[in-house]
C-alpha cells in the first residue's frame, strides 16, 4: 500500500510526461488525477491505521541504494504516524489541486505538461515524507526544488516567470548548502545517516564539541543550526524568504500546491522529524523561535499593504510558516506539525478561492479593481470567508485550536527563557495584523462598490493571453455573451462562479478548514498526544511544555483571540465604514508605507549585496579573464598566429624559379658560414 501511495504519482508523471502528446490532454487530465485520487485515498487508509488505530511503526525496504565504506544506504520507506500525517496533507491537497487544474487551466495548451509537473512534485514531495534516512530525504528535498522551479516557471514566455522560477531556485540553493553540510556533520558524528541510528546516538552527543575554523562548538548546537538553515530556505524564513512572493508568477493551482501543504512545510517537517536531535540543543531551539516568531511578525506587516490578493495570501503563508517554527521551537513539535496539519486546508483553501475571484475577473489579481463581487459570486465569497475565519483563528475553526495552541506554549515557555517570551509577544501582535490583512483581503475584494466596472479590463484579457501561451483567456480567445464591449471598445465585465471542478475542492477544503481542528485536536495535542505519536516525534526528559501550556493564565491565553477581534474591527472601519482613512494614513507616513510595501526592501538590498557584486564579478571573469585573457592568449591568440605564420609562409610559395633558387643560394651560404664557424672553432 505504501509504495503505491509514493509511487502512483510518479506513473502519473510519466505518462503525461512521455505520453501526453500522443494520448492528449483530457487524457493526461484523467489519468493523473485518477492515479492522486487513489493515492490519496490510501493515505488517509494509511492515517487511520498507524496514527487512529495504533498501527506499529514500519519500513519497507525497497533495495539497497550505495555502500561506500562505513555509508550504508537503503531506499527505504519509514512508515510512522508522523508519515502518516504528511501522507494524508499532501496526497488530499494535491488531488484537489488537480481536479482543480481540470478548471482552471481548461484553455491552456500544455496541460499535459502541467499536470505531469503537478505530479512529479507530489511524488518529490512524498518521497522527502517517507525517507528513512537523510540521504533519501535529500533526493525529495531537491525533488520538490526542481519541480517548483518547472511550475513556477511554468509560463516560461513570461520574463517575470522565469526571473521568479530562477530566484526560488537560487534562494533554495543557498539553504540547500547548509541542509547538505549538517548531514556530513551527522555522518562525520554518528558515522550514519539512518535515522534510527542518529535518533539512538543523539543523548550521547549531548554537550559534545568539536573542533571547526580554529574554535571549539558544541556539535549538536552547530550541527542543528546547519539543518535549520535548510529547513529556512525550504519554508520562507526570515532571510530567506523573499522566493516565496514571487512564486505567485505560477499559475494559481500551483501557489496553492507550494505554499499550503508541500514544498513550503518540507523544513517544518525536517525539523520535527529530527527533534530527537534539536533536543539536545537548547540554542538550536533558541534560534528556531527567534527565526520563526521574527518571521510571523515581518510577513504579517508586510501583508497589510499588498495589493494584489495572491501576494496577501503568500505572505501569510510565510507568516503562518513562522508560527509553526515557534511551535517547534519551544519544544512542542507537535503543535507545530498540528499547526501545518490545520492550515493546509485553509491556506489551500484560500488560494484556490482567490484563483475563483480571478477567474471571475478575467485575470485580475489587484483588489484595488475589485469589491461588490460577494453578489456576483456568493459560493467563492462563502468559501474565502471560512478560510479567512480559520486562517485569524476564529473559536472553533481549525485555525483557533493550532495556532492559538502554540501562542499559550510560547508563553509557557517565556517563563523561563527569553526565546520563548519574544515568540509569545511577536506570535500575538502578528495574531492582530493577521486579522486585519485576512479581513482586508475579503472586504476589498467582496464589499464595497463594485470599482471593476470603471476599470477598462482589455488589458488584463490580453494579459492572461500572455499568462498562458497567448490561449488561456476566454475573454481573449472565447468572447461570450457576458463580455461585450461598451461605446469605447473597453471589455466589460460581468463575474460568475467557476464550474463544479473548480467549486468541489473549495467545498471540501472548507469542511477541513472547519472542522479539522476540533476532530483532531486531542489526538495531535491533547491528552492522546502519546498514544497518537507513539515516538515519532520526540520530548525530551526535561521537556514538558505540553503540559505546562494548559497551565497559563486565562487573559494570556485569551490575548490572540482579543487581537483577533481587534484587527477585524479595524478592518472594518478602514474598509466598510471609512475608505478613506487608509489613504490618509498612508499620506501621513509615506515613508512607513513605502517600507511595508516595498518588503522591508530585503529585495533591493539583497540586489546590492549579492546580486549586483555577482554579475560584475561575472562580467569580469567573462569579458576580462576568459575573453581578454584566456581566450585572447589562448584558443584566440595561438589561431591568430598559426594564421600569421602561414600567411607570411604563403608569401614565399611564388611560383617563380628564380625565387626558389635565390632561397636555395640563401640557405647554401648559410650552411657553409655554419661549418667555416664551426671548424674555426
Amino acid at each position: 500500500m505504501y509504495s503505491a501511495i509514493v509511487f502512483l504519482p510518479l506513473l502519473g508523471f510519466l505518462i503525461a510526461g512521455l505520453f501526453g502528446r500522443k494520448i492528449g490532454d483530457r487524457a493526461s487530465e484523467i489519468v493523473t488525477t485518477a492515479l492522486l485520487f487513489i493515492s490519496c485515498a490510501l493515505s488517509w487508509a494509511a492515517f487511520i491505521q498507524v496514527g487512529l488505530h495504533g498501527g506499529s511503526f514500519s519500513t519497507q525496504v525497497l533495495a539497497n541504494w550505495m555502500n561506500s565504506g562505513a555509508l550504508h544506504v537503503d531506499w527505504a520507506l519509514r512508515v510512522d504516524t508522523l508519515t502518516a500525517v504528511m501522507l494524508v496533507v499532501v496526497t488530499t491537497v494535491s488531488a484537489l489541486v488537480h481536479l482543480y487544474s481540470v478548471g482552471y487551466m481548461h484553455e491552456d495548451p500544455s496541460r499535459s505538461r502541467f499536470f505531469a509537473f503537478l505530479s512529479l512534485f507530489t511524488f518529490a514531495m512524498l518521497m522527502l515524507v517517507t525517507a528513512d534516512n537523510l540521504a533519501q530525504m535529500f533526493f525529495g528535498w531537491e525533488g520538490v526544488g526542481l519541480a517548483s522551479y518547472l511550475l513556477i516557471g511554468f509560463w516560461y514566455e513570461k520574463p517575470s516567470a522565469n526571473a521568479a522560477a530562477i530566484k526560488a531556485f537560487v534562494v533554495n540553493r543557498v539553504g540547500d548548502f547548509g541542509f547538505a553540510l549538517g548531514i556530513f556533520l551527522v555522518f562525520m558524528l554518528t558515522r550514519s545517516i539512518s535515522l534510527d541510528t542518529i535518533f539512538a546516538a543523539a543523548p550521547g552527543l549531548a554537550h559534545k564539541t568539536i573542533h571547526v575554523f580554529g574554535a571549539d562548538w558544541d556539535a549538536m548546537t552547530l550541527t542543528c543550526l546547519l539543518l535549520f538553515m535548510g529547513a529556512m530556505g525550504k519554508s520562507a524564513q526570515f532571510l530567506l524568504h523573499t522566493w516565496l512572493p514571487d512564486a505567485m508568477e505560477g499559475p494559481t493551482p500551483v501557489s496553492a500546491l507550494i505554499h499550503a501543504a508541500t514544498m513550503v512545510t518540507a523544513g517544518v517537517f525536517m525539523v520535527a522529524r529530527l527533534s530527537p536531535l534539536f533536543e539536545q540543543s537548547e540554542t538550536a531551539l533558541a534560534v528556531v523561535t527567534i527565526v520563526g516568531a521574527t518571521t510571523a511578525f515581518f510577513a504579517a506587516t508586510v501583508g497589510l499593504v499588498q495589493n494584489d490578493i495572491k501576494r496577501v495570501i503568500a505572505y501569510s503563508t510565510c507568516s503562518q510558516l513562522g508560527y509553526m517554527f515557534v511551535g517547534l521551537g519551544v519544544g512542542g513539535y507537535s503543535l507545530g506539525i498540528f499547526h501545518l496539519f490545520t492550515h493546509a486546508f485553509f491556506k489551500a483553501l484560500l488560494f484556490l478561492g482567490a484563483g475563483s475571484v480571478i477567474q471571475a475577473m478575467h485575470h485580475e489579481q489587484d483588489m484595488r479593481n475589485m469589491g461588490g463581487l460577494a453578489k456576483k459570486i456568493p459560493l467563492t465569497f462563502a468559501t474565502m470567508t471560512i478560510g479567512t475565519l480559520a486562517l485569524t483563528g476564529f473559536p472553533l475553526t481549525s485555525g483557533y485550536f493550532s495556532k492559538d495552541a502554540i501562542i499559550e506554549a510560547a508563553y509557557a515557555a517565556g517563563l523561563h527563557s527569553q526565546a520563548g517570551f519574544y515568540g509569545y509577544v511577536l506570535t500575538v501582535v502578528a495574531a492582530g495584523l493577521t486579522s486585519f490583512y485576512s479581513w482586508r483581503l475579503v472586504f476589498m475584494t467582496f464589499f464595497g462598490k463594485p470599482r471593476w466596472e470603471a476599470v477598462d479590463h482589455s488589458d488584463a484579457a490580453a494579459m492572461a493571453a500572455v499568462h498562458a501561451h497567448d490561449h488561456e483567456s476566454p475573454a481573449e480567445e472565447k468572447p461570450t455573451d457576458e463580455d461585450h464591449g461598451d461605446a469605447h471598445g473597453h471589455q466589460a465585465l460581468d463575474p460568475h462562479e467557476s464550474p463544479n471542478t473548480m467549486m468541489i475542492p473549495l467545498y471540501v477544503l472548507s469542511l477541513g478548514a472547519l472542522f479539522a481542528g476540533m476532530m483532531f485536536k486531542g489526538a495531535f495535542i491533547g491528552h492522546g498526544l502519546n498514544e497518537f505519536w507513539r515516538g515519532s516525534l520526540f520530548f525530551g526528559p526535561d521537556n514538558h511544555i505540553m503540559h505546562e501550556m494548559h497551565e497559563i493564565p486565562e487573559l494570556a491565553g485569551l490575548a490572540p483571540t482579543l487581537l483577533m477581534a481587534l484587527g477585524f474591527v479595524v478592518s472594518f472601519y478602514f474598509y466598510i465604514v471609512s475608505p478613506r482613512t487608509p489613504v490618509r494614513l498612508a499620506e501621513r507616513f509615506p515613508g512607513l508605507y513605502q517600507f511595508l510595501l516595498n518588503k522591508w526592501y530585503f529585495d533591493e538590498l539583497y540586489d546590492a549585496l549579492f546580486v549586483r557584486p555577482a554579475f560584475w564579478l561575472g562580467r569580469l571573469f567573462w569579458k576580462g579573464g576568459d575573453g581578454a585573457i584566456i581566450d585572447r592568449l589562448g584558443p584566440d591568440g595561438i589561431a591568430a598566429r598559426v594564421q600569421d605564420g602561414a600567411g607570411w609562409i604563403s608569401r614565399l610559395q611564388t611560383g617563380y624559379i628564380y625565387n626558389y633558387a635565390f632561397a636555395m643560394l640563401i640557405g647554401l651560404a648559410a650552411i657553409i658560414t655554419y661549418y667555416l664557424v664551426g671548424g674555426v672553432r
